[in-house]
């Protein structure tokens, strides 16, 4: 009788032995790929360094904090935003043609995103959370 091993070369009954959690199966997930040598541990962790660091909402937050404080800073960010994304360090990776728009009494901007592969999630971080909020999306509804 043959076994059926998955793409882990664990039998494929046991892959039902990992955590329901999903932050536990993500753990025993890693521990499997590194013991096998699929996986190496530096890289884990610089890939979760740079999500933690250089990736995410946080980043944008600050363009806006800044240009909220510094009315130079926000007068070029209007006029040429990739050029100042660029200066600081926020091009390429689907970064790298972000429109800055501002908030008027008169006007007030919503961008619908079809978080297709232009959506600059470096910048502004995941946006599938964002969607799924329910007051955004009924707030924004016509």
């Amino acid at each position: 009788m043959s076994r059926a091993f998955n793409i882990l070369g664990l039998p494929s009954r046991k892959i039902n032995l990992l955590p329901a959690e999903p932050a536990l199966r993500v753990k025993a997930l890693e521990t499997i790929l590194i013991e096998k040598g699929l996986l190496d541990q530096e890289a884990v962790d610089a890939i979760i360094d740079e999500y933690e660091q250089r990736i995410g909402p946080h980043l944008g937050a600050k363009i806006v904090a800044r240009a909220w404080n510094d009315p130079a800073f926000k007068s070029m960010l209007l006029a040429d935003s990739e050029a100042v994304l660029r200066e600081e360090g926020h091009a390429g990776r689907q970064g790298e043609h972000v429109v800055v728009v501002e908030n008027t009494n008169k006007v007030h901007n919503l961008v619908v995103c079809t978080l297709c592969s232009c959506y600059p999630w470096p910048l502004l971080g995941s946006a599938t959370s964002m969607v799924q909020i329910r007051c955004v999306s009924e707030s924004s509804c016509l």
